[in-house]
């Protein structure tokens, strides 16, 4: 599969020829990547879009593809969220577990949870002999009447350059999204040559409840080259049966973006998240029907969970002030619940000589804006790691997946109860 080509930082002197030569070879090669067969409608658009710069809308594309800020309707709303509870929901711990990890297999990192029409969840992780290592591949665990499955690998390095038609060096995270119509779309990072700096985004596709997936495509982020876009956090529901994913670039400066899909999986536009420079990883909170917060990972000098807010589902951004919460470079996860109110799964800082990922907690929200301390999803030791969360609910239920020392994937099962103030807890 052909890809889009990103933008590169040449030298002073040169930078005019290179963009004016390596603009030529974006549009050109964006042709060739949506002529394929397999392209899905729009691509062309949305490609060429991208290769000239394109920040509104485009005249006569046929799949309403766009790029940038737009003064247009929405794509259609956010699914509207409860109202507010007059104080944060309480969480009490029901089970606490790990996924079963492949035998032989001594790490593994980057869960993400999903849950199908029969409350069936699936968690997705990548485990190999270490990170960016030859072996890593994607694997599935199905939790159903209150027990894992053994993990499934579902996507290795060979088999996903065989359906792409290049090499693939390395995986990395992964991220899911089950439609309406059923089908799973799982979104996972996969290098070519280099380190993560030169990954893309692989759309993946089951029509079996997650036995097999199928790539279906790249995700033409940038107009040349494609490369530095990753994911790591879970998409939001739109009201007309797509999803807004969000995505970040991490090569040199540092910044997080969101792409709207269509119903069934196709992309429509995407979008820069705020002007920050040093953010990464956006987890996407939908407050209203139309109102989205993006928390973000802080790569900068700050050290505080940074925020970005748009008030037209995505398709505008606004940076807002660092919420009053520590972040030293750590990924974070954000759902609303239906039962109203909000959480948030963060790590959060002890005093030196404590280390940025040895406490991973659970904090509430009544709006959103104002985050009480709930509880300790684990509170390890210096130099442990327990990080990067997901979070899903189920019913009642809400289900906490992370990264435990990196060897393992843990899981919390908690009670929800709307409505009841949580008491602030100090350090």
């Amino acid at each position: 599969m052909n890809t889009v080509p990103h933008r590169w930082t040449l030298a002073t002197k040169a930078l005019p020829w290179a963009l004016l030569c390596l603009g030529l070879c974006g549009a050109a090669e964006a042709v060739r990547y949506a002529s394929r067969p397999a392209a899905e409608p729009g691509a062309l658009a949305l490609a060429l879009a991208l290769a000239v710069g394109a920040s509104g809308p485009m005249l006569g594309a046929t799949s309403g593809v766009t790029t940038g800020a737009t003064s247009g309707a929405t794509p259609g709303p956010l699914l509207a969220a409860s109202a507010a509870p007059s104080s944060p929901p309480r969480l009490a711990l029901r089970s606490a577990s790990k996924i079963p990890m492949p035998a032989g297999v001594p790490s593994a990192h980057a869960s993400a949870l999903v849950a199908l029409d029969d409350g069936e969840v699936l968690a997705f992780w990548w485990a190999g002999a270490r990170e960016s290592g030859a072996d890593v591949a994607i694997y599935l665990a199905r939790w159903k009447e209150g027990r894992w499955s053994e993990a499934q690998r579902i996507v290795e390095r060979g088999g996903l350059g065989r359906q792409l038609g290049f090499g693939v060096r390395r995986l990395g995270n992964p991220t899911a999204w089950v439609a309406r119509d059923g089908r799973i779309h799982l979104y996972a990072v996969a290098t070519g040559l280099g380190g993560w700096a030169a990954s893309r985004i692989v759309h993946l596709v089951s029509l079996d409840r997650g036995h097999t997936f199928n790539a279906v495509r790249v995700l033409a982020l940038s107009p040349l080259f494609n490369t530095s876009f990753l994911v790591r956090a879970n998409s939001v529901g739109l009201a007309d049966g797509g999803w807004l994913l969000p995505a970040y670039f991490e090569l040199g400066h540092k910044y997080p973006l969101v792409m709207a899909m269509d119903a069934q999986g196709a992309p429509l536009w995407s979008q820069r998240i705020g002007a920050s420079t040093t953010t990464l990883q956006p987890a996407l909170l939908p407050v209203s029907s139309t109102e989205i917060h993006a928390l973000m990972r802080d790569h900068g000098a700050q050290r505080r969970l940074q925020r970005a807010t748009s008030v037209d589902a995505g398709r505008n951004w606004r940076d807002a002030p660092a919420l009053g919460l520590s972040n030293d470079d750590s990924s974070v996860a954000a759902i609303p619940l239906a039962e109203g109110g909000f959480v948030m799964a963060h790590n959060d800082q002890l005093a030196p000589p404590a280390t940025a990922r040895q406490w991973l907690r659970l904090s509430t929200s009544a709006d959103a804006q104002t985050w009480h301390a709930a509880l300790d999803v684990r509170r390890g030791a210096r130099g442990e790691e327990f990080s990067y969360p997901s979070l899903l609910r189920v019913g009642s239920e809400l289900h906490v997946t992370f990264t435990e020392l990196r060897g393992a994937i843990g899981h919390h099962v908690y009670d929800i109860v709307p409505g009841a103030r949580v008491r602030q807890e100090s350090p």
